[in-house]
């Protein structure tokens, strides 16, 4: 609890193009691995929440899909997902990287911006790739776009910055109760949490469309009876049949190296020894498809 006995609490939306490190600045400030990281773009598909719970604040990140073009009804999706975010949010932190001039995505994105009343906080990621001397002038262009209340030059990948930030943050957000218990990370279910980390292993072990094209459902995570083993059973959804024999590579080898790799992670998760089962099915045209997309838990409310 704070000095004058105000407690706050509020949510606060990450957005910004796909792999400008939301996911990795959210992670950072939650101290905790909980949304998914890849140096591929577009990775995050659904919106995140992560809780950060103090004795003066309960701050409610929404890591959001990377605002890009639409070229199906999945992108769609994750389009309206992280702009519905600006609705619900009590501060917005626009994440950017520190290029040498505004492109055309971050000003439709402030184009965006002008017409909320949030506060938004500009936020610089990767300032360890830039000069110092060329901030300044990308400060000041930004600014030509969009009133901010704060700037914030950071790095998510080294913490350059962001204790900075995590002390401006409170402020911003209203005086509220603990919406979740202190020892809360996040509200997404165990299957979904699975999903998410066999999907970060396939977008890390294959290339091209394969990981725009992969989808992951948890079908089953069962405790063995009289044992100290939870049994885990997941479908990897893929559009072509060519993709499915290089996802499982030969004689199965590409298959079993993402089980053996994700595995540990699982039974860290559920804090017992795993037995995983993966198989890879074909979906042709899922990301276009709403029944199938409603049936790998996408919330198809923001497809129109």
């Amino acid at each position: 609890m704070s000095d004058s006995g105000v407690y706050r609490s509020g949510y606060a939306a990450l957005i910004g193009r796909p792999n400008v490190g939301k996911s990795t600045l959210m992670n950072r400030m939650l101290g905790e691995k909980l949304s998914i990281v890849t140096e591929k773009p577009q990775t995050t598909r659904n919106r995140i929440l992560g809780i950060k719970t103090t004795e003066r604040f309960q701050a409610l990140f929404l890591d959001t899909p990377g605002i890009h073009t639409v070229k199906h009804r999945l992108n769609e999706i994750m389009l309206k997902a992280a702009l519905s975010a600006l609705e619900d949010a009590d501060l917005i932190l626009f994440l950017v990287e520190p290029v040498l001039e505004v492109n055309e995505e971050d000003q439709w994105i402030c184009h965006k911006l002008e017409k909320v009343k949030t506060p938004v906080i500009l936020i610089i990621n990767k300032i360890d790739t830039i000069r110092p001397e060329n901030l300044l002038p990308l400060i000041r262009e930004y600014g030509s776009l969009l009133t901010f209340k704060e700037v914030i030059p950071v790095s998510a990948l080294t913490g350059e910055g962001v204790p900075d930030l995590e002390v401006l943050i409170p402020s911003f957000l209203p005086e509220g109760p603990r919406y979740y218990p202190e020892e809360n990370l996040t509200d997404l279910s165990e299957r979904f949490m699975i999903s998410e980390m066999i999907r970060e292993k396939i977008i890390q072990q294959t290339q091209k469309e394969i990981p725009y094209a992969a989808a992951v459902v948890v079908e089953a995570v069962r405790k063995r009876e009289g044992a100290d083993l939870v049994d885990v059973e997941a479908v990897i959804y893929i559009e072509k049949e060519s993709q499915k024999g290089i996802l499982i590579g030969k004689h199965g080898k590409r298959l079993k190296e993402i089980g053996v790799m994700v595995r540990p992670e699982i039974e860290g998760l559920l804090n017992s020894r795993v037995y995983l089962k993966l198989w890879v099915k074909v979906r042709k045209g899922w990301r276009d498809h709403s029944g199938m997309l409603k049936e790998m838990g996408f919330d198809i409310s923001l497809h129109n």
